[in-house]
């Protein structure tokens, strides 16, 4: 039974980044503890670590020290080879891949980076380092610049060498393949293969290929002297400002990169004025040549209109930096998300992770960690997509969520506010929306509005309501958006960024309502814990509620926790366990207990139970020994929300842990509300659970 797989590539600059990236969210998705190692990195300057390590160890907080993710630099392996010791080159992998091996469930292994120095041997090395670990192989080739036929060619050479040493090869992936050759290169594959082996095509992606202004400064060893914070601006084209500004403005394209020499202020200043204007696209930068630096006024003017945009000095020539800029290869940083969610997402939208997944893990995993958790919410959420409205588009959370969820294409999005001040304050804050993906609305200028105020009118005239009220209730986010689901315009509806609980479910209590046969609207945490993940309810809603109303709590909370991959191990929380306390507090406990036991006989539940005995196995056994609950809940149920309240955000913070939620329950269509304190991964969280619940779960 295989724990690895060995990622190779057979050129330099294949994009296998991309695969890595990719595969390791797939990996931690379906298996608790998944380790990294590279049998061989790059020579690094001293109290230097290798950035590709770090990006994926850090972005995958994976609990592995820097020295035990490699076995040799470049230079020693060379060293070994030069004085007859390739053997020892392989004992010393094998030693670090065992150590590893005993620690994790699986190891995702990544080869070599092609180099100009012993390039040579390299793809030798790679098939003996997979063949001696025992692993298969998955092999990684670029299209760019090759015919479809060539691309073909080197993957089945390459597969065929490795099978030819016993290497199974899993897969074989074709990266940036230009847009529209898709079709025929699997034609060319299919042709070529007579063995059967996973195709993957993965196409261009020009924000991958093409470098950051973080990757330029350090190339040409450049001062930032203005917008530090937005290094990591993508730049999709460059061009060098020498003509009069009044032609070169005809020249910008969206995120173009100006090159000018730095006493050229007509050219800074037009270029930061066109950033600002409607008129013009937006730029990613300025790089001022020659070492010079504008005069102090024009500094002062530039400092106050370069909001978004890095302005870098650099001591060579126009011409030098041009040529230099457009021979940059373009690596993956930890510090960039937006390329590595760009590679994540775009691995997933090509890869068919099920049957990839099928042919690498040969085993169940035992327990379902976060990282599985929430691999598990995505793919569910992509299996059929849902249009998600969020009322409080113009916060700075809310939209570096939706740039997220648009990258990952897991939802459909509408945006509920001011399109100008949305659109100004993504730009400002550099935050990356493709708005021609996004639907933009302000409630009383959309074409709907009308209509919703009218079935508002017929929906609450028996409360008295008159069209004036209406009106004025369909201006409010929270009702036009709730409207919206209700007329069937959008799925599921997320809010509370910067508005209360009960503006944002009161809409949803007025005419959304309830199931049928449900009478308590509850809400329920994930709590995504260091090894598990718990559900916790009622932490949101019910203030003090009575016995019928906790087992009604209870039941939605279990069927929740089973909807959503957890088996439901219901505890009752309070001060007590079993029959040892006495008191009103603990008989409400009791009496709910036995209700939920006489409706649903199928239920494992315990209660009354203190929260110990619930999550601690010795002390559950302790006391209550023959309980299959006691030790091992998965939901765990508060007796009023107070307690609850506090105890999530206790453990949330004390522990590190993600709390996902509050999911509401028991409403006919989905609408969730967020804390005033939450934070963009609780917004993009709870979007994605809101998709799944309007997937009819």
């Amino acid at each position: 039974m295989s724990k690895a797989v060995y990622i190779a590539t057979i050129e330099p600059n294949s994009g296998k980044s991309i695969v890595v990236l990719g595969l390791m969210r797939m990996l931690l998705g379906k298996v608790a503890k998944v380790g990294y190692f590279r049998p061989i990195i790059d020579d690094l300057p001293d109290n230097e670590i290798d950035n590709h390590i770090n990006t994926v160890v850090s972005h995958f907080e994976l609990d592995i020290n820097f020295k035990n993710t490699y076995a040799f630099t470049r230079s020693e392996v060379l060293q070994k080879y030069n004085q007859g010791k390739p053997n020892e080159v392989i004992d010393g992998i094998i030693e670090k891949y065992k150590y590893l091996e005993e620690k994790f469930d699986f190891i995702l292994v990544e080869g070599t980076d092609f180099s100009d120095e012993g390039s040579i041997i390299e793809f030798d090395i790679n098939v003996i380092i997979a063949k001696n670990l025992g692993i298969p192989s998955i092999i990684v080739a670029s299209g760019k610049d090759k015919t479809l036929e060539e691309v073909a060619g080197n993957l089945k050479l390459a597969h065929d060498t490795f099978i030819s040493k016993d290497v199974e090869v899993v897969a074989v992936v074709a990266n940036k393949i230009a847009n529209g050759y898709d079709l025929q290169l699997k034609a060319q594959l299919e042709e070529d293969f007579d063995t059967p082996v996973e195709q993957i095509i993965i196409p261009e992606i020009k924000s991958l290929i093409l470098p950051t202004l973080k990757e330029i400064v350090k190339e040409l060893d450049g001062k930032v002297l203005f917008g530090k914070e937005f290094v990591n601006n993508q730049t999709d084209s460059f061009g060098v400002g020498a003509m009069q500004l009044r032609n070169y403005l005809t020249h910008l394209k969206e995120n173009s990169l100006v090159i000018t020499p730095g006493d050229r202020a007509d050219i800074i200043l037009g270029a930061l004025q066109a950033n600002l204007s409607d008129n013009y696209p937006k730029i990613s930068g300025i790089i001022l040549t020659g070492g010079l630096i504008p005069e102090n006024s024009i500094l002062r003017l530039v400092e106050g209109v370069s909001p978004s945009v890095p302005i870098v000095s650099v001591p060579q020539g126009t011409f030098s930096v041009t040529n230099r800029i457009g021979a940059i290869k373009s690596k993956i940083y930890a510090d960039n998300e937006q390329k590595i969610n760009t590679s994540i997402s775009v691995f997933e939208k090509h890869v068919d992770q099920d049957k990839l997944i099928d042919s690498l893990i040969t085993f169940e995993s035992d327990s379902l960690t976060p990282s599985m958790f929430q691999y598990n919410l995505l793919r569910r959420a992509l299996q059929h997509k849902k249009h998600i409205v969020l009322p409080e588009g113009e916060d700075e959370r809310i939209l570096k969520a939706t740039s997220r969820l648009l990258e990952s294409g897991v939802v459909d999005i509408t945006l509920i506010g001011d399109e100008k001040i949305i659109k100004n304050k993504a730009v400002t804050l550099d935050i990356v929306i493709d708005f021609k993906k996004v639907n933009i609305v302000f409630p009383t200028k959309s074409p709907f509005y009308e209509e919703y105020v009218t079935t508002f009118y017929e929906l609450r005239k028996h409360k008295n309501v008159n069209m004036d009220m209406a009106r004025d209730m369909m201006a409010d986010v929270s009702y036009f958006g709730t409207m919206m689901i209700y007329k069937g315009h959008a799925d599921g509806m997320v809010s509370g960024a910067i508005h209360t609980t009960q503006h944002t479910i009161r809409p949803a209590l007025q005419f959304i309502k309830t199931k049928p046969g449900v009478k308590v609207v509850s809400s329920v945490f994930f709590m995504c814990l260091e090894d598990r993940v718990s559900v916790f309810g009622d932490c949101a809603i019910n203030p003090n509620p009575d016995a019928k109303q906790l087992a009604e709590i209870a039941i939605s909370s279990s069927e929740s926790a089973l909807a959503f991959g957890i088996e439901p191990k219901v505890a009752m929380l309070s001060y007590s366990s079993g029959t040892s306390g006495k008191g009103e507090d603990v008989e409400v406990v009791r009496e709910a207990t036995a209700i939920v036991k006489e409706s649903h006989p199928e239920l494992k539940i315990e209660g009354p139970i203190q929260y110990d005995a619930a999550v601690d196995m010795r002390v559950g056994k302790s006391k209550l020994p023959d309980s299959e609950v006691a030790g091992q809940a998965s939901v765990l149920i508060f007796p009023d929300l107070n307690t609850g309240n506090n105890t999530y955000k206790a453990v949330q913070r004390e522990t590190g842990a993600l709390a996902i939620g509050p999911m509401l329950q028991g409403l006919n269509k989905p609408v969730n509300d967020l804390s005033r304190g939450c934070t963009v991964d609780d917004v993009y969280n709870t979007v994605i659970i809101t998709a799944i619940q309007a997937q009819g779960l």
